[in-house]
């Protein structure tokens, strides 16, 4: 059985960590460079940078700081933000990233996802999708959560894996940042309609809420911010108890 995974996520602006709530309110969270050793060297399975505001600022990531980050760290490094080339992918994997997330340039212009896989492979390419109930159904949000559009998330994530993403990371934008737990009932949906790994993101607040996203919600990975970047979750005291209720972990 592959293990789950355990990810902090680094959301990047103005070049420091930050973290806000349903993706509001950004407060900072520290340096990410330093952040991203200490979770490496506390046990964290991937990491994840997400470059928060380079879609709105019509800018390409953040290639210095994705440079000083990677060579901080020893495990997977997923980055995201202002992708919406192969030449960007080709630029940020020369520069230490392992895997890339598209999302808004992946709505726009569907055909990226099958250009990424085909030229770098699927294992590279994850597909952010970032939605929120409306009227009872999950909408598909873009450029940080700030543009709503009519994609119904299922819909979108059906096609995302037939054009060959790799994995996707699902944000409920109406769980982010609340410490409430993780929308279960959604990603369990998820995990039923697709057989690519999705990465749970949106309301880890607690210990338990790892168990349940991967128990309930079926998820393969949980991916996490301010519950690291304050300390209230320690990694390895997290994946102790994922252990003890039998969830496949790496310790």
């Amino acid at each position: 059985m592959l293990t789950k995974r355990i990810i902090p996520c680094l959301d990047i602006k103005n070049g420091r960590t930050v973290k806000g709530v349903n993706f509001l309110d950004l407060k900072d969270a520290g340096d990410p460079v330093e952040l991203a050793k200490k979770y490496s060297e506390e046990g964290a399975d991937e990491l994840v940078f997400l470059d928060i505001s380079a879609t709105e600022e019509g800018r390409k990531t953040l290639v210095d700081l994705v440079r000083n980050v990677a060579a901080a760290i020893n495990i997977p490094f997923t980055v995201g933000g202002g992708i919406s080339s192969v030449s960007d992918v080709a630029l940020l994997l020369n520069n230490g990233a392992d895997k890339v997330s598209i999302n808004s340039s992946a709505v726009k212009n569907p055909q990226l996802i099958n250009d990424l896989a085909q030229e770098f492979g699927s294992q590279c390419v994850v597909v952010a999708i970032d939605a929120k109930q409306i009227d009872g159904a999950w909408k598909v949000h873009l450029v940080g959560g700030k543009v709503p559009t009519e994609l119904d998330l299922f819909d979108w994530a059906i096609e995302v894996a037939e054009r060959g993403a790799g994995e996707i990371l699902f944000t409920s934008m109406d769980h982010d940042g609340t410490k409430n737990g993780f929308a279960n009932s959604a990603l369990a949906k998820l995990s039923e309609i697709i057989n690519i790994p999705i990465i749970a993101s949106g309301g880890a607040g607690t210990i338990q809420h790892f168990v349940d996203t991967f128990q309930n919600g079926k998820a393969d990975a949980a991916l996490a911010a301010s519950v690291f970047h304050f300390q209230e979750i320690e990694i390895q005291a997290l994946k102790k108890e994922l252990k003890n209720n039998t969830i496949p972990i790496r310790l």
